[in-house]
């Protein structure tokens, strides 16, 4: 997508000419008469504010309708309801915290099974797919520890086995890939993160292209009902106007330190796509995770990603903290392991604002 696209592609209002689109709070609209509506009768199933974010996102997706929910869990949630119990989903072994706390949550009351395999084998995936299985579930960039994944041999695998390919397309966003243009079925994203990008709206979004799945998926996020606001559906909005601004400069900070953190004494593994904004980092064993977050000053201590601030997370008391801690430790995310997301403050400021904290992490180090 190029960046005059993105620039562009927020809708604008057509009755009065404003450049920022209004908010529509109403919940209910008026009609003239029997089977004259205007085509909005009732918020949740039709917002004028959320319907210009939707149809600017589903053009930068390359989609045909995208459904905006309430949360990014919501968006999640949203793509379960079109499974039944006995259906199978391969997951990425590697996953956000909060989706395998849903997913465990589904596999419980619902009988839909989840088996999280390693899709970086081609080969491996292939031999877990049963006569159950009906779907993929991919996050290209694995959170948090960002493995990833070549997703063009799984869309042709799916077409084979007549399964669903389901895209986490979170920290890549419409600006670095368009997974419906290259044969996935469904695109979601916690929109909370770099489609918001300012760390003020909580926010989910689902995109397809498939007419089946535009039907289905207008059933159920209408009768489920968690429905974006008309105000956030705003705040989305503006998001996308710099999307392109924000995405490109939080990647090229995250480039920048990961370069840099793989020459500093204290970091034993630097875990970077060289795309995005996110990057992992596993410290030295004589280095303390608490130490590092007590010094940091310009980046944040705290559990979101994709905003202008820089933010440094724990996922092993934060984003993954439902999960077991066997299952933690089995999948690398240990108690040196930290996520940053880059945000779009001046390079030298976070690069040094990191290294003073790192220096003065070192256990035995008088502080």
């Amino acid at each position: 997508m190029k960046d005059t696209e993105l620039a562009q592609i927020a809708l604008t209002e057509d009755t009065t000419g404003a450049v920022a689109n209004p908010i529509y709070l109403s919940t209910a609209y008026q009609h003239q008469g029997l089977g004259l509506s205007k085509g909005y009768d009732y918020t949740r199933t039709k917002n004028p504010t959320r319907h210009a974010f939707e149809t600017a996102f589903a053009k930068l997706e390359g989609g045909v309708a995208s459904f905006a929910t309430a949360s990014g869990m919501a968006s999640v949630q949203l793509v379960c309801s079109l499974f039944k119990p006995g259906d199978e989903i391969l997951v990425s072994y590697d996953l956000y915290g909060g989706t395998f706390r849903l997913f465990q949550y589904y596999e419980e009351q619902y009988g839909v099974h989840f088996k999280y395999v390693h899709f970086e084998d081609v080969t491996h995936v292939q031999q877990q797919i049963s006569s159950h299985t009906k779907a993929f579930f991919i996050e290209p960039i694995s959170n948090p520890l960002m493995i990833e994944i070549d997703l063009e041999p799984y869309y042709s695998l799916a077409k084979q086995h007549g399964l669903i390919t389901i895209i986490d397309n979170t920290f890549l966003t419409p600006y670095l890939s368009t997974p419906l243009n290259d044969g996935a079925d469904i695109v979601l994203h916690s929109a909370t993160k770099y489609i918001g990008g300012h760390n003020d709206v909580l926010a989910g979004v689902v995109t397809v292209k498939d007419p089946d799945l535009v039907n289905q998926f207008a059933l159920l996020h209408n009768m489920i009902g968690a429905t974006l606001s008309p105000f956030d559906s705003y705040l989305l909005q503006r998001g996308l106007k710099t999307l392109h601004l924000r995405v490109a400069r939080a990647q090229e900070n995250a480039q920048r330190l990961a370069a840099r953190c793989k020459h500093l004494e204290g970091i034993q593994e630097v875990l970077y796509s060289g795309r995005t904004g996110m990057l992992s980092l596993r410290l030295e064993q004589n280095y303390s995770v608490e130490k590092l977050l007590d010094h940091i000053h310009v980046s944040r201590f705290a559990e979101s990603l994709g905003g202008t601030e820089t933010f440094i997370t724990f996922p092993y008391t934060q984003t993954h903290v439902d999960m077991p801690d066997a299952e933690k430790d089995a999948r690398g995310i240990d108690q040196h392991l930290i996520r940053l997301s880059l945000g779009i403050e001046a390079y030298e400021d976070i690069e040094s604002d990191f290294i003073q904290a790192l220096n003065q992490s070192r256990e035995g180090v008088i502080q």
